[in-house]
């Protein structure tokens, strides 16, 4: 999320109304507040395990609440060491993305494009845009910060933009919500079937392509990208941050797990699980999922096995 003033490591302070240790470069200005996968120069981000000091340490991000005072930092980043970096974050976001009640489906500054039809119960919130010729069904929701392209059909009860589902377990087993202050972007003719789910950003964005179609009862998670001209059937389970480039056919009721590229060109078999990043122009089947025709001969192969166990037990009797 880019700020819409830039902020001063005094003003970064006072928000979270911490007594921050910073170390480095006061003076330099803060444009932007991201999670680690989406930052940029003049961003701040967090960081609070040991598995990501270094990738953090060694990302964009210009600012980084952390709670450890590294040995080496000749990365030139400005730190902000506190006890609480994920809690000092999630203030940061609160600040600058206030939850605001609406008393209208519509938001009156809501921009809808011409021939675009919105039917009844479809609640549209505060900086939403959509484009011409599009067709919005009955109760739909579009959440704060979503871009619709043009000739685009979202079917009923379909929820765009909710917030990612992030948490952090503490140890008292009470789980901390990152709160989101991400967008959601659905490009030109795209087609979003009924009961569908796709959650903004957590920071940055979720995308979805020109010319891509969803069937219905699909969610799609926090920050994930999808590639133009991609067919996905019902049922899936597609998790936050994953990238899907163009062409690809997803049949249903597949999972493909979190931080994954699905190359072009993929094609995925239903009921499949998606555990690693694939290669282009790959057909896959199964749980996890491997080549088609490996995974055939696989189960070919599980049911002959009663057969030849029963050869073998009589093989036995005869032998006694």
């Amino acid at each position: 999320m880019k700020l819409n003033k830039p902020l001063s490591t005094d003003e970064i302070l006072q928000i979270i109304g911490s007594k921050a240790k910073v170390i480095g470069n006061k003076d330099l200005k803060i444009t932007g507040i991201n999670e680690i996968h989406g930052v940029e120069e003049g961003d701040i981000t967090f960081v609070d395990h040991p598995k990501y000091y270094e990738k953090v340490l060694k990302s964009k991000a210009s600012f980084i609440i952390i709670d450890i005072e590294p040995e080496d930092n000749t990365h030139g980043k400005t730190l902000f060491i506190t006890e609480d970096p994920f809690s000092d974050y999630v203030k940061l976001v609160k600040y600058h993305r206030q939850f605001i009640p609406q008393d209208s489906f519509i938001h009156p500054e809501a921009q809808i494009g011409k021939g675009t039809i919105v039917q009844p119960g479809v609640f549209i919130g505060r900086n939403v845009k959509i484009g011409e010729n599009c067709i919005i069904h009955s109760n739909v929701s579009i959440y704060d910060f979503t871009t619709i392209g043009n000739n685009t059909i979202i079917h009923a009860n379909s929820v765009i933009g909710g917030d990612a589902f992030y948490f952090k377990r503490r140890p008292t087993h009470k789980w901390d919500k990152l709160e989101t202050c991400g967008s959601t972007y659905i490009g030109n003719d795209v087609e979003v079937g009924a009961l569908c789910t796709i959650d903004k950003g957590v920071s940055a964005e979720t995308y979805i392509g020109d010319g891509t179609k969803m069937d219905n009862h699909i969610q799609i998670g926090h920050d994930t990208r999808i590639g133009k001209n991609v067919l996905i059937g019902a049922h899936c389970a597609i998790a936050g941050v994953v990238t899907i480039e163009d062409n690809c056919l997803i049949w249903a009721k597949v999972s493909i797990n979190k931080d994954l590229v699905v190359a072009r060109n993929t094609t995925i078999l239903a009921t499949s699980g998606i555990d690693k990043s694939t290669l282009p122009n790959q057909v896959l089947f199964g749980a996890p999922a491997i080549d088609y025709r490996k995974k055939w001969r696989e189960m070919a192969a599980l049911r002959m096995l009663p057969d030849i166990l029963d050869d073998l037990i009589e093989l036995k009797s005869k032998m006694k």
